[in-house]
Formats: structure tokens, C-alpha cells, sequence
């Protein structure tokens, strides 16, 4: 299918109230470089993360709930996905973990959902219909622990789970305590089992992944420190051996910053992360190789507190969620060549968002 048979939809996922909009559906015209609002459901409280199933048109999102005796807890929401018109349609929701989550994850070939919990210092695995109902919460995996640094580590905050590109492991990186753990998940007994885990450097905080799509490489950022953590990733033993690690930042940038996101092109050139307080998008080129990283350049995000950016589908452009300031979502050109960002005169006006999630569809 040609890409003038299909449209591409984003998704994006905010900081919201209940009564206000917190997930929005946009179709971008590449051409035109225009992203136009399609729909935005309310009824959630901080549908902060989102995941995208484009091949069974529908979205999981997060959202902040209340446990039978009134704890906060991390509901899992499904939706259908209209894609001639974009909108979106609540199959079901159910409580993914018994804490507030941050990240929402599919994973044992669809039939479950990882949430992951930074305030709890847990994830937990839900099942999951075909039909896209969320069933019940399975299991759950509590951490405890610390880091080095008194306010940012005095206990576990794991921050994502990320899929290998097999989709036989799942990496939890916990900024809290310096280490990812490893898991499978056994499907004969609905649990997740840990395989084990890799310790980075004191201090690092690794928040989320990103693997190369050679399935050699694998790449933390690291939120507390703001580095980037290049591995030697072992896909028969599912294992991490570190290569290096690099600062997010430019030569003599003293004020206070943490990171956010990452992201490697399609044809595994480069490599993408955004940092919050230089509020920018970092960009290194990939030695193949050796796994080592060379800076390309770094480039302001039009905003501030860039949570999340998603190299969109076709790998022609860049959309970054600056969550302050100018509360909004950016579009950049992908140079393919040089990895280059490049501002394409397009911001639209979003409050708080936190997540990107994009996909063609047949028109």
C-alpha cells in the first residue's frame, strides 16, 4: 500500500481533569505538514501514556483511578479506533496495577498489558481480551531499593516497560535504583518471571529504551544524570553489556535538566532523546558497529518539558509534546540523510501532553 492509499493518524495522551479532554486523535497531512484535530475524549484522569495496536485499530491508554477502599491505582482503558473518521469509541477499563501508573505497555503477543507504577515502585500484568476488554490484574512485581542521589533515588521508580524487538523479553528500567530488570512472561501461569537485570552507573536513572533495529543494540536514556547508556544486547540470552554513556547536554549547560524520551530511526542511523530544562531534542549518529554515538547537534523543542517526541511513520518527521510553557505539540522535518531536525512551521496548541503515538491507515 502506497502511502497515498493511506492516512496517518496520531495520538495524543495529556495531563487532564476527568471533565476535561485527555486524549486527542489528529490526521497529519505530510505534504501540507498540517495536523488537524479529529477527535478528544474526556472521562479520564491523566491519561498520561498511551499504546497504539494500528494492525487491530485500537489504543490503550492510562488513567488515574480509585480502588475499591479509595487508593489511587492505574486503570488500563481500551478504545476502538474509527479510522475513516478518527474517533474514538470506550470498549472497557479495568484497575493494570494498584498505583498510580506512568506507562502502558502490550505485551505476550497482545494477550496481557504491563502497567508500570513510578510512584508504587511496581508493575503489574493484566489480562487482555481479544475483543479488547481489560480483564483481570494477574500479578505483580514490587521493587525495593535505591540509588546514590537522596531526593531523586530514595526508593525504586521503575518508569517503562520495553519490549525486545522479538518481543521475547521485557526491559523495566528503574531510575530509583539504577538497574533493569528482565522478565518473560509465562502465559501457562499469567506471570511475569524475572530473568534478571543490569546495573548502570551510579546515579543514571534510566527511564526509558529504545532497541536498533538490527537487534544488536539497545539504548537507555537516563533521566537523573542525562545520559544516554549504549548496550551490547544478547537477543538469545536476553542480557545488556554496557558500552558507554554520553551526555544528553551541550559543553557548559549548568542548569538543572532531566530526560525524557528516546528513539532510534528506522534505518538505524541515529538516534533521538529530549531534554527537559535545555528543552530539547539531542541528536547522535550510530555506530553499527561499535555501538558508540557521536553528536549531531541538539535543537529546541518551540516549548518547554518535552516528556515524549515520536519519530513518525515513514521517518520524514519528528513530532515532540513540550508538556510546559507553550503547551503544545511541534513538527519537525527529519533530514534522512544527516539526521538533522529542521522546525517545519507547524505547533499546535494541546494542554499538558505527555505521549505520542502515531500509525497509517487505509484511507
Amino acid at each position: 500500500m502506497t502511502v497515498e492509499q493511506q492516512k496517518m493518524l496520531v495520538f495524543v495522551g495529556s495531563y487532564a481533569e476527568a471533565s476535561g479532554s485527555g486524549v486527542y486523535v489528529y490526521a497529519l497531512d505530510e505534504e501540507k505538514e498540517e495536523l488537524t484535530l479529529l477527535d478528544s475524549v474526556s472521562g479520564l484522569k491523566n491519561p498520561t501514556f498511551l499504546n497504539l495496536d494500528a494492525e487491530g485499530r485500537r489504543l490503550y491508554s492510562l488513567a488515574e483511578g480509585l480502588s475499591e477502599d479509595g487508593a489511587k491505582v492505574g486503570e488500563a482503558v481500551s478504545f476502538d479506533i474509527d479510522t475513516k473518521s478518527g474517533r474514538l469509541s470506550e470498549i472497557s477499563r479495568g484497575i493494570g496495577v494498584d498505583a498510580p501508573a506512568c506507562h502502558i505497555q502490550r505485551v505476550g503477543s497482545g494477550r496481557y498489558l504491563v502497567l508500570t507504577s513510578y510512584h508504587g515502585g511496581r508493575i503489574g500484568l493484566t489480562a487482555l481480551g481479544e475483543d479488547g476488554r481489560i480483564g483481570a490484574l494477574l500479578d505483580t512485581q514490587q521493587y525495593e531499593g535505591h540509588g546514590p542521589h537522596p531526593e531523586r533515588q530514595d526508593r525504586p521508580h521503575p518508569h517503562s516497560a520495553n519490549l525486545s524487538p522479538d518481543g521475547r523479553f521485557l526491559f523495566v528500567p528503574d531510575l530509583g535504583m539504577d538497574r533493569i530488570r528482565v522478565y518473560t512472561v509465562d502465559t501457562q501461569n499469567n506471570a511475569l518471571v524475572y530473568q534478571g537485570e543490569t546495573q548502570t552507573h551510579p546515579g543514571a536513572g534510566p527511564r526509558h529504551m529504545a532497541f536498533h533495529p538490527q537487534g544488536k543494540l539497545a539504548f537507555s536514556i537516563n533521566e537523573v544524570d542525562s545520559t544516554i547508556t549504549s548496550f551490547r544486547y544478547d537477543s538469545e540470552a536476553g542480557t545488556l553489556q554496557e558500552i558507554e554513556h554520553v551526555s544528553t547536554l551541550p559543553e557548559g549547560f549548568t542548569e538543572e535538566n532531566t530526560c525524557a524520551e528516546i528513539a532510534v530511526s528506522d534505518d538505524g542511523q541515529f538516534l533521538y532523546g529530549s531534554n527537559r530544562g535545555h528543552d530539547s531534542i539531542v541528536v547522535f549518529r550510530i555506530d553499527r558497529e561499535s555501538g558508540r554515538l557521536t553528536l549531531v547537534e541538539h535543537v529546541s523543542t518551540r516549548g518547554g518539558h518535552p516528556r515524549h517526541f515520536a519519530l513518525l511513520p515513514g521517518g520524514r518527521h519528528l513530532l515532540a509534546a513540550n508538556r510546559d510553557s507553550e503547551n503544545n505539540l511541534v513538527l519537525f522535518r527529519v533530514d534522512k540523510e544527516t539526521g538533522r531536525l529542521a522546525f517545519s512551521g507547524q505547533a499546535v496548541t494541546v494542554s499538558k501532553p505527555v505521549c505520542v503515538q502515531a500509525a497509517y491507515f487505509p484511507l
